[in-house]
């Protein structure tokens, strides 16, 4: 018998063998049972875990839209009116978020959190953006969650089962509140150099020290804290930087500049700034 036939036959006999073994495998076996059982609580974890990406990719892009919005404040006479057409966009925000509550119910919210936290931190950062417009000081973690009370209807599975309105309610993390406020920093700088190129001068000195208040809070924490958190603060530093390089030119120049080149001058400065800052590789 040639080499091939001798390793066709140790195939066939290896295939008969395992279909014999299936054919001897009793359906009603314990051990197949659980396995069953393991099989579905992992199919439904599965599919939770994808509606709940779908949610946050939904609310990712409903919060940039709402930041995109707010920039319009240093463009337009009517603040409020943007304002007003944000509270609106953001309520619409808070109800997906609604739906994470829900799907999260006697769930452990940590089991999950890595499908929604990229939405939660966008709608962190659109609704602190919103926040600093109006009031001009920083939203804190528990006057988020305060707003995240949702009603909902309890459906009775059966004429016993009692039914009525409850109460779900979503609580953001704190790693998942500062991030979403490091990266509003991103925003108030682009906010900066709209209002120079705008001809406002006085929102530029504002959100340098509302920036300092925030960058001194966040070195408190240091490399104590999440590791995202400590990642995040290197972009906050740039931030910050271009803020106050931002200030030293029109406290130092602005006499000298005309208004319409203002906006110019600062953004050449800016990406001068950040090409310094840059790690060399």
């Amino acid at each position: 018998m040639s080499k091939r036939e001798d390793d066709g036959c140790a195939r066939k006999r290896k295939t008969e063998a395992g279909y014999k073994s299936e054919d001897c495998m009793n359906p009603d076996s314990s051990v197949i049972a659980a396995f069953k059982v393991f099989q579905q609580e992992l199919d439904t974890k599965h599919d939770k875990h994808e509606r709940l990406v779908k949610i946050s990719r939904d609310i990712t892009i409903e919060s940039k839209r709402t930041i995109f919005l707010l920039h319009r404040v240093t463009s337009v006479p009517d603040v409020e009116e943007i304002l007003t057409e944000a509270d609106v966009k953001l309520d619409g925000v808070k109800q997906k978020i609604g739906w994470i509550a829900e799907e999260l119910k006697g769930e452990d919210l940590h089991q999950f959190h890595r499908a929604f936290t990229p939405g939660i931190q966008e709608y962190v950062e659109a609704v602190s953006f919103h926040h600093f417009i109006r009031h001009r000081t920083l939203i804190s973690l528990e006057e988020i969650n305060a707003c995240l009370v949702f009603m909902r209807e309890n459906k009775g599975e059966n004429e016993v089962a009692w039914t009525g309105p409850s109460v779900l309610t979503f609580q953001i993390t704190p790693t998942d509140y500062l991030l979403g406020i490091a990266d509003l920093t991103g925003e108030l700088m682009r906010m900066c150099i709209s209002s120079v190129g705008n001809g406002d001068i006085d929102t530029p000195f504002q959100l340098s020290g509302f920036l300092r208040e925030i960058h001194d809070g966040f070195s408190y924490i240091g490399n104590t804290g999440p590791y995202e958190v400590s990642k995040k603060l290197h972009t906050l530093r740039q931030s910050l930087g271009k803020v106050e390089d931002a200030c030293y030119t029109l406290r130092v120049r602005g006499s000298e500049i005309p208004k319409h080149m203002l906006a110019d001058v600062f953004t050449s400065r800016a990406a001068t700034h950040l090409e310094r800052d840059e790690p060399m590789a």
